[in-house]
């Protein structure tokens, strides 16, 4: 039997880590963030000096990068290159540079390989901005979360808070709509949602009531 693939994707600011975590837990599968894959790689870059618009050296940089989760934590910790990175690629800086690199043709080909690797070894609950489109486009289990902008905006903003980080919530909604425009007009992957998905709106809902649409719908 071919391993579960649950593919939840959206933009930031609706919840997808959190959900992505516990509907993982409930259907006893790996949690994989795409998301930090791409921000990983903006670190990377960044730590080598390298732009985040210098495509031949970032498709390079893919390729001889390694990069992996440790499973059980919320959310999982992203290992680079046998490097625990998960605190240094939450910034707004690495947020904006994963959007930039995610747009070059090479890298997002580097990283859907990894990730279709990771999701073979046992099934798996991806989140991202294409895994049902590009990563996982046969999976049944397609969800798209989505929320009103000024709600994404003000979770980004607590989620930020609540690290230290102190950014005006009008610059944080102001990089949220920059961020929402790069991710769907790149010409590779652009993120969108079908009518193969699932389209669950979190602006009213809890954690707890988005799960709970997603695995009644899968039928756990």
């Amino acid at each position: 039997m071919a391993p579960t693939i649950v593919a939840i994707d959206g933009p930031s600011g609706v919840g997808k880590t959190t959900t992505s975590k516990l509907v993982a837990e409930r259907l006893r599968l790996p949690h994989i963030d795409t998301g930090a894959m791409y921000r990983a790689l903006a670190l990377k870059a960044k730590r080598h000096c390298i732009s985040f618009e210098d495509a031949e050296r970032l498709a390079a940089l893919a390729a001889s990068s390694s990069i992996d989760f440790v499973p059980g934590e919320r959310p999982p910790r992203v290992i680079l290159d046998g490097e625990d990175v998960s605190d240094a690629i939450r910034t707004p800086e690495i947020s904006m540079g994963a959007s930039t690199v995610s747009s070059v043709p090479a890298v997002r080909r580097a990283l859907v390989r990894m990730q279709q690797e990771l999701g073979a070894r046992a099934g798996g609950v991806l989140e991202g901005r294409d895994i049902g489109t590009k990563v996982f486009p046969e999976t049944p289990h397609k969800f798209f979360l989505d929320a009103r902008p000024e709600v994404r905006a003000e979770r980004r903003y607590r989620e930020l808070a609540a690290k230290g980080a102190e950014v005006p919530l009008e610059t944080v909604a102001r990089e949220m709509e920059e961020r929402d425009r790069q991710d769907s007009t790149r010409a590779d992957s652009p993120l969108t949602c079908d009518e193969s998905y699932v389209r669950i709106d979190t602006s009213d809902l809890s954690i707890d009531g988005v799960v709970e649409a997603i695995v009644g719908r899968i039928g756990a």
